[in-house]
């Protein structure tokens, strides 16, 4: 493990030419003070947690003192806002640091979201506030204890400097982490330049630093979409699995290698609702949960289009067809997963369809009546009324059970190995919004910052049952799930 002043930067997004982003110090952030410390994130960068404990500590995460060898620059891209192209977006206050190599080889993108105003703030004030931040720290977490490929959350310092958005709030900064934080807008703002020897560069870069099986193949940069397309398609399953919706899924905020990040307005759906906006900003649902798949693949589209001077257009075509094969069996296998079904049938989809129609009908929340049928008795006879009487209409309940008991009989294993393995594949815990509400209101009104690491370590562990809470459905709540 490392001292700050030991931390191995190499920056080898600083070696690109100077167009790919501007040179920014971060803003001075006055009298700044730690408010939570990832110590699974800190490890990722071989940072020894006793560091936190340093008098200097948040001073360096706000970027008041730079860490040693760091060069902090702002990074351009544009994108597709809503469908619109937006010519030039880039860092609006987010700086990065530099990027460290850890001692198994990974290098770590080392951000700081919240460090101040940067040459693409248009007219923002290039700060964070403590609410947003505190939600991407713990979603980020949250979404790492899934499984989902996501950027990490190293710290969230905060200050007493006042940040004017729909009321007056406090400035906070988040460290991010993330192996890159290239976005499909980072060749975008190239491609509508017409600066195309600039997309060339940039896709040797990636390729070299990530897909570096591919560097000396003719078609590196066909196949390059190709890793792109795939991760992306997997990455659309893992959401659509677990319940989750991003709400801002801008062509500027996806990941060129199939990440989670840029957490805005995002949500983990309760009852489950097809059409879930999570996006007050988003009337029409653009990005609605059920709209997120399609959405992935026009993103993709418009990457493919950016792509163009470098990858002919049939190829691209030909790599773009096959994102929605493997979406839809990335997304058959982890809802029979979640069904405890070890193997994936023709007719699976249609048990699945059927289940999530009745949720819907019965406003069901997601993750509790997936986590629930586990305990399904598979035996013939058995009523299984724990959960036949969730739903409005028990007689469809009972044929839908009948069905998936036959399927249930094609399995091998008693009830309770099929438990065990659904219950590695549906959370007990997620991120809710009242969860989340629960923290911010204690870190804004009392400065008192337990909850954040509560929930990061419950968060951290959303598979197992964890003594101390309960999680009721939304209807039976009484603003706490935490038994006292």
């Amino acid at each position: 493990m490392q001292k700050l002043d030991q931390l191995n930067f190499e920056n080898t997004f600083a070696r690109l030419p100077d167009r790919f982003y501007s040179r920014q110090s971060p803003t001075p952030l006055p009298n700044p003070y730690l408010v939570s410390f990832n110590a699974n994130a800190a490890r990722l960068i071989d940072l020894d947690c006793k560091e936190r404990s340093r008098a200097d500590f948040a001073e360096h995460f706000t970027g008041n003192r730079l860490l040693p060898d760091a060069e902090p620059l702002s990074m351009l891209y544009a994108g597709h806002q809503f469908g619109r192209f937006v010519p030039q977006l880039g860092d609006g206050r987010a700086i990065l640091l530099g990027e460290v190599r850890n001692q198994a080889g990974e290098l770590w993108d080392v951000q700081l979201k919240g460090a101040g105003i940067t040459p693409y703030s248009r007219q923002g004030d290039g700060r964070a506030v403590l609410r947003s931040s505190i939600r991407e720290y713990l979603c980020s977490e949250a979404m790492h204890g899934l499984g989902i490929p996501t950027s990490r959350a190293l710290c969230i310092v905060g200050s007493d400097e006042e940040v004017y958005r729909e009321r007056i709030e406090t400035a906070a900064v988040l460290t991010r982490l993330a192996p890159s934080h290239v976005r499909f807008g980072s060749f975008e703002v190239f491609f509508h330049r017409g600066q195309h020897q600039q997309i060339t560069v940039l896709a040797d870069y990636v390729i070299a630093r990530h897909f570096p099986h591919l560097i000396n193949d003719a078609d590196k940069y066909q196949l390059f979409l190709n890793e792109v397309t795939q991760r992306t398609a997997k990455l659309m399953a893992q959401w659509q699995a677990v319940g989750f919706s991003h709400g801002v899924m801008n062509t500027d905020n996806m990941s060129i290698l199939g990440l989670t990040f840029d957490y805005g307005p995002f949500g983990f759906m309760e009852s489950y609702d097809p059409g879930y906006i999570c996006n007050h900003s988003d009337p029409h649902g653009r990005y609605a949960f059920d709209q997120q798949p399609q959405v992935g693949l026009w993103n993709l589209a418009r990457l493919a289009q950016a792509l163009s001077p470098i990858i002919p257009t049939t190829a691209a075509h030909e790599v773009l067809d096959g994102y929605a094969p493997a979406y839809h069996h990335h997304y058959a296998e982890m809802m029979c997963a979640k069904l405890g079904l070890s193997s994936t049938t023709e007719n699976d989809i249609q048990l699945i369809a059927a289940l999530l129609e009745m949720m819907h009908a019965s406003q069901l929340d997601y993750t509790n009546l997936f986590r629930s049928l586990g305990n399904f008795d598979s035996a013939a006879g058995a009523t299984n009324e724990h959960l036949r009487d969730q739903f409005i209409d028990p007689a469809v309940f009972n044929a839908w059970a009948a069905a998936y008991r036959a399927r249930l009989q094609q399995e091998l294993g008693p009830d309770s190995e099929r438990k065990a393995r659904m219950d590695a594949a549906n959370p007990k815990y997620i991120l809710r919004n009242y969860l989340a509400q629960t923290a911010i209101e204690k870190a804004e009104k009392n400065r008192n910052y337990s909850e954040i690491d509560v929930l990061l370590n419950l968060l951290g562990n959303p598979f197992d049952e964890q003594t101390g809470w309960r999680i009721m459905p939304p209807q039976h709540r009484n603003g706490r799930d935490r038994l006292k």
